[in-house]
C-alpha cells in the first residue's frame, strides 16, 4: 500500500486536488461525490474527522476511509495529515477547541487557564524584548515626521490604540487599520517616504494585505517596524525593526494581552522621551475636559442647586 508523501507546505492543497482530480474518472460514485466535495471545500476538510466528512457526503466511515485508500493513502488519517499540512497556522485553533472541547473542563478553570496563558505570554515577551531595540524603537517614533500604524484583524484595533496613545505625543500618527481599507491605506502609504515611519503588526493568522503595504511602504524608503511573534514571519522580512511577542491561546488564534501591553509600554516610553510632554498631556486633557464626565462629588443636581437657591433667599 503507497504511503502518503510528504508535501511541502506551500503546495500541499495544490497536489492534493490535483491528485483527486486525476483519479476522479476511475473512482466509484459515492467517492467522486466525496472526491467533489473536498475539491470544494479543501479548508473545511481538513478540519473535518472522518465521520464528520461521511456525513458530509451521505456515506459511511468505511467508505471515506476508502476514499483515501483509493487515492494511494493508508487511510483517513494519512489523507488528512495531507491536507491539513499548510494549513497548520490556520487550522490550529480549530484543533485546539476540538480538543478543549472533548476534554471536561468547568468555566472556571477555563477562565483561570486563559488568564494564566496571558500572564505567561506577558512574562515571557517581557524576557525576551532586546532593551536596545526597544529603545531604537523609541527613538524612531520621535524622530519620524508621520507615524503610520497598520494593521487587520484583531489587529486593526491594536493600531488604534497604538494610534490613540502615541498622538499627544507626536505631531502626526495615522492609524490606517479601518478607514477605507488596504486601498485607502495604499493611497496614503503612496506618498510616504524616507523620514516617514510604519508600524505594522501581524500575527499568525498573517493578513495578506498588512504584510503587503508593509513591503510597499519599505520600497518607498519608508522605516518599517514589525510587532509580530517571530523573526520567522512574514512581517519580519521587510522591516527594519522587529519587536517579538508572544501570543499563545488555547482557544482561539491569538492573545491579545501582551501585544496591548507593550503597545502602553511604548507609548509609556515616548511620553517619557517627548520634549514639552507634560504640556501635551496636560493641554489635550484640558482640550477634551468637555466631553469628560465630573466626578459625583463635584456635580450639583438641579434640585440641589434649587435648595440651595431658597436658602440664600432665606437668609435675605
Amino acid at each position: 500500500m503507497a504511503r502518503s508523501p510528504v508535501l511541502p507546505p506551500s503546495a500541499a492543497d495544490e497536489l492534493i486536488s490535483a491528485r483527486i482530480a486525476a483519479a476522479m474518472p476511475t473512482l466509484s460514485p459515492i467517492h467522486r461525490r466525496m472526491g467533489a466535495f473536498v475539491l470544494a471545500n479543501l479548508f473545511r476538510s481538513a478540519t473535518m474527522r472522518i465521520d464528520e466528512l461521511a456525513r458530509a457526503v451521505g456515506a459511511s466511515v468505511a467508505t471515506a476511509n476508502r476514499f483515501a485508500r483509493a487515492l494511494g493513502f493508508d487511510g483517513y488519517p494519512a489523507f488528512r495529515e495531507a491536507l491539513v499540512r499548510g494549513f497548520e497556522a490556520t487550522i490550529a485553533p480549530v484543533e485546539r477547541l476540538r480538543t478543549a472541547l472533548e476534554s471536561p473542563a468547568s468555566g472556571s478553570q477555563v477562565f483561570d487557564a486563559s488568564l494564566e496563558q496571558a500572564a505567561s505570554n506577558l512574562n515571557m515577551t517581557r524576557s525576551a524584548i532586546d532593551g536596545g531595540v526597544a529603545v531604537a524603537l523609541v527613538d524612531a517614533i520621535l524622530d519620524a515626521r508621520r507615524v503610520f500604524v497598520l494593521g487587520y484583524g484583531a489587529s486593526a484595533f491594536l493600531a488604534g490604540l497604538m494610534e490613540h496613545g502615541l498622538t499627544p505625543y507626536c505631531a502626526n500618527v495615522q492609524s490606517l487599520a479601518l478607514m477605507g481599507g488596504p486601498s485607502h491605506a495604499a493611497r496614503r502609504l503612496f506618498n510616504a517616504s524616507r523620514g516617514d515611519l510604519l508600524v505594522a503588526i501581524a500575527f499568525p493568522r498573517y493578513v495578506d494585505d498588512t504584510i503587503e503595504l508593509a513591503r510597499l511602504a519599505a520600497g518607498h524608503g519608508v522605516r518599517v517596524v514589525a510587532l509580530t511573534d517571530s523573526a520567522a514571519s512574514p512581517l519580519a522580512q521587510v522591516a527594519d525593526l522587529v519587536l517579538t511577542i508572544r501570543t499563545e491561546r488555547r482557544l482561539a488564534a491569538n492573545c491579545d494581552t501582551a501585544v496591548l501591553a507593550v503597545i502602553e509600554a511604548l507609548c509609556d516610553a515616548v511620553a517619557h522621551r517627548a520634549k514639552r510632554s507634560v504640556e501635551a498631556a496636560s493641554g489635550l486633557t484640558e482640550f477634551v475636559l468637555p466631553w469628560l464626565v465630573k466626578p459625583a462629588s463635584m456635580q450639583i443636581s438641579p434640585a440641589a442647586t434649587r435648595a440651595a437657591a431658597k436658602t440664600e433667599d432665606s437668609k435675605r
